[in-house]
C-alpha cells in the first residue's frame, strides 16, 4: 500500500527585519513599519513578518523611546534587512556592521533610506555598486566611500540585492518598488492607495524639484499643458509644441519647465511614456507593437531601447513579472 500523502509544507513567511539607532528619525522608521509591518489580509497574499531590530532597548528616539525585544542578530537571519538612518557624524555601531555583512554574505536583500546608506557603505556592500542617500549627505558618501557610485540626483537605486534611496518620502517609493517586485503591481497599488501615496514614481526621478507641482501663472500655467500632453502620447509632441501650447517661448519654457518638475521636457515626456506603456503591459494582453505605438515609442524596438533604460528590464519581461490576472484589455489611445 503507498504511504500516506506528505502535507506541502507552507513556504516561511519573508522576515523584514529594521534595524533602529539611538537618536534615530522616527519618521524613515514609521515608512518600514507602515509598508512592511502593517498587517494587510485583505489583499490574499503572505505579507512580512516584521521585525524591529536595537543593539539594546529601549532606544532613545529623542522625542520617545521604543523597546523591542528583538536584537542586531536577527537581522543576520532575516530575509531583508533595511537601515532606515545612519549616523553620519559618529562611526557607525560595529555591531550593525557586522550584522549586515553577515547578512549580505548569506544572501539577504539590504535597503537603506537617507542616510542610512552610509552602514551599507561602511559593511562593504555597496563596494563597485550604484547607490544613493539624500542630497545634502551626497558628497560625504562620495568623499567617505570613493568605491561606492554615488548617484546624488535619483529617488532609489535598485541594484538587486542591494537598494538605496534618497530622503524621506523616496523610501516610501522604494518600498512599494520592493512590494511590486515581491507580490507584483495590483498589491503594490493597493497599499500605495490605502497611504494615500503616488503607487509609482520612477526611481530614476530627480530628487532636485524647487515646486513638484505647477503652480499657476508663475509657471506659465503649465498644468494645462501637461494635460494636454499626456492624452497625446502617441503623437509625436516637440518642446516648440508645447511652448505654443503655453504661451510662451521654447527657450522661456524649457526653463520653466525645469523649475516646475525638476527635468527637461524631453525627460519629463519620455517616462509618462513608460509610465503609459507600463499600465498596458499590466493591465492587457495586447501586443507588444501595440504598447509601442500607443505610448509614442513608434516601434517595439524604440519600446525596448527606452523601457531597459528606464525600468532595467524587457517589456516582455516587465508582463510577465507584473501582469494583473483577469485584467480586460487596455483602450488604445
Amino acid at each position: 500500500m503507498p504511504g500516506p500523502r506528505s502535507r506541502p509544507v507552507p513556504a516561511a513567511p519573508h522576515t523584514v527585519a529594521v534595524a533602529v539607532l539611538p537618536g534615530n528619525h522616527a519618521f524613515e522608521l514609521a515608512i518600514a513599519c507602515e509598508v512592511f509591518g502593517l498587517e494587510r489580509p485583505e489583499l490574499g497574499v503572505p505579507w512580512y513578518r516584521f521585525r524591529v531590530c536595537a543593539q539594546d532597548s529601549p532606544v532613545d528616539l529623542g522625542a520617545f523611546r521604543l523597546e523591542t525585544d528583538h536584537t542586531f542578530d536577527e537581522l543576520a537571519r532575516a530575509d531583508t534587512v533595511i537601515v532606515p538612518v545612519a549616523p553620519v557624524d559618529r562611526p557607525v555601531p560595529p555591531a550593525l556592521v557586522d550584522a549586515l555583512r553577515h547578512a549580505h554574505a548569506r544572501g539577504a536583500r539590504l535597503m537603506s533610506y537617507c542616510s542610512g546608506a552610509f552602514a551599507l557603505a561602511e559593511a562593504g556592500v555597496l563596494d563597485g555598486r550604484p547607490a544613493t542617500t539624500h542630497w545634502m549627505y551626497s558628497g560625504l558618501l562620495a568623499r567617505r566611500y570613493p568605491r561606492v557610485e554615488v548617484r546624488p540626483d535619483v529617488l532609489y537605486v535598485d541594484d538587486g540585492q542591494v537598494l538605496t534611496s534618497a530622503g524621506t518620502s523616496a523610501g516610501i517609493d522604494l518600498s512599494l518598488h520592493v512590494v511590486r517586485l515581491d507580490h507584483g503591481s495590483e498589491v503594490a497599488n493597493a497599499v500605495a492607495r490605502r497611504m494615500v501615496v503616488p503607487p509609482h514614481r520612477d526611481g530614476g526621478q530627480s530628487q532636485f524639484v524647487d515646486r513638484p507641482v505647477p503652480l499657476g501663472d508663475d509657471d506659465v500655467a503649465l498644468a494645462p499643458t501637461l494635460d494636454w500632453v499626456v492624452t497625446r502620447l502617441h503623437e509625436p509632441v516637440t518642446v516648440e509644441e508645447m511652448a505654443a501650447h503655453a504661451r510662451t517661448s521654447p527657450r522661456t519654457f524649457m526653463r520653466r519647465f525645469r523649475a516646475a518638475t525638476g527635468t527637461t521636457p524631453a525627460r519629463w515626456l519620455t517616462l509618462r511614456r513608460i509610465d503609459h506603456a507600463r499600465r498596458m503591459l499590466e493591465g492587457s494582453d495586447v501586443p507588444v507593437e501595440h504598447v509601442a505605438r500607443e505610448s509614442g515609442f513608434g516601434t517595439a524596438a524604440n519600446l525596448r531601447l527606452h523601457f531597459r533604460r528606464a525600468v532595467g528590464t524587457t517589456p516582455t519581461a516587465y508582463r510577465r513579472a507584473f501582469r494583473v490576472n483577469g485584467a480586460a484589455a487596455a483602450p488604445p489611445g
